[in-house]
């Protein structure tokens, strides 16, 4: 099934570097500056996305070229409006950093996040092409603080400007002599504050929901599911249901899931029951705001917990697993009363119980996830600021 899977989007990921070149230079077409945006995935475009929008809306002339790592980024966002282009970001390599450039002619770069390509940094240096860094989060472990980390601690020196989340991540790369950065914040911040403004209405949720008291788990993967299920058979009352919306959702793994909750619905499926199925792509951070308590996948596995601010962004109890150190936003969101973590089973029955049951207590912890996001958006206007201030675009 993994096999399968991976090799389904290996195929996605080749098949979209086909041809590049000439694709791109039929294509980008057109006159005024460009700015060239690279999000590894999905997650990070998201991340990245109020940045691109608040410069389309700023710099209405502007082309915008979008590119993505992934078929999980590329595939769900290649529509996206928002851009004028958006493509698979080719190899890095010393050739096709050179023949990319030579054909976008970008005016600004922006990479998110993580993103740290050798030959197309050392080349973006090497033609005096300005590069931001936003959102950037570094910690201690990573390459760049290691004795053998020069190669790396001098890509980061070719970025014109590095904004950082937190205040641990520019302690440590002034530590370096990194002195061209700033703290901004976290941009998702920012977005998924947006989704407030989003009354999207989603067919057939509030007819399922129907006054119940909604579980919805978000980005779930096996281990997930498996608590949510031990949960769930001892605790299923006919005032709830469950929403799951799993991280992979191909065919096998959503029989999977109807295999650990007997009768659950398919979203695509007509029916009535007290559990249901997402399973297709997209509805997720606008289907949060149905819930009374959420949960968030990824807490049981190495790579750790998924976005955790979009349901809170509405106000809702947040629940995940143990795994989060990668994430300062679930910290600080325990911090603040807006989360709750689990290690298992019998610690989300006892956590969940007393969410679902208990009105004060999820109004208390809600109203805290709800504040924790208000009170940190902000990044997007500092980023913004400064692209005005250095007049990568002149306002037509």
């Amino acid at each position: 099934m993994a096999a399968a899977t991976g090799n389904a989007k290996a195929k996605l990921w080749i098949d979209g570097r086909r041809h590049w070149r000439e694709r791109m230079k039929e294509q980008l077409k057109g006159a005024g500056p460009l700015l060239w945006v690279h999000a590894a995935s999905l997650g990070e475009f998201e991340q990245g996305r109020p940045v691109v929008e608040a410069i389309r809306a700023r710099y209405p002339h502007c082309r915008i070229l979008l590119t993505f790592y992934s078929p999980s980024g590329y595939e769900v966002r290649k529509n996206y409006q928002g851009a004028d282009y958006v493509y698979y970001l080719p190899l890095d390599t010393p050739g096709n950093a050179r023949d990319f450039l030579d054909i976008v002619c970008p005016d600004l770069v922006i990479f998110i996040k993580y993103e740290f390509w050798y030959h197309f940094l050392t080349a973006l240096s090497k033609r005096q092409i300005p590069v931001l860094l936003i959102s950037g989060i570094f910690r201690p472990k990573q390459l760049f603080f290691k004795p053998y980390g020069g190669m790396f601690r001098r890509l980061l020196r070719q970025f014109d400007w590095i904004f950082v989340q937190n205040q641990e991540s520019l302690d440590l790369i002034r530590q370096l002599g990194i002195e061209k950065a700033s703290l901004a914040g976290d941009t998702r911040f920012d977005r998924v504050f947006a989704l407030l403004q989003e009354a999207v209405e989603l067919p057939g949720i509030d007819s399922f929901v129907n006054g119940r008291k909604a579980v919805i788990a978000g980005s779930t993967w096996e281990a997930d599911e498996q608590v949510l299920a031990d949960w769930w058979k001892a605790n299923a009352k006919p005032d709830r249901c469950l929403i799951l919306a799993p991280h992979e959702i191909h065919e096998s793994h959503i029989k999977q899931v109807q295999s650990l909750f007997p009768g659950a619905l398919r979203y695509s499926a007509d029916g009535q029951g007290d559990v249901l199925i997402i399973d297709n792509i997209g509805l997720l951070s606008l289907l949060y705001r149905y819930a009374r308590v959420t949960f968030i996948g990824g807490g049981f596995g190495k790579d750790g917990i998924h976005n955790i601010l979009e349901p809170a962004t509405y106000s809702k109890p947040v629940v995940f697993g143990p795994v989060f150190h990668k994430y300062p936003e679930a910290a600080a969101l325990l911090i603040a009363g807006g989360g709750v973590t689990i290690a298992d089973a019998n610690s989300l029955t006892t956590v969940m119980e007393s969410l679902l049951e208990d009105d004060a207590s999820c109004i208390k912890t809600g109203n805290a996830a709800g504040r924790f996001v208000a009170e940190h958006k902000g990044a997007t206007g500092k980023i913004l600021a400064y692209i005005q201030e250095k007049r990568f675009f002149t306002k037509a």
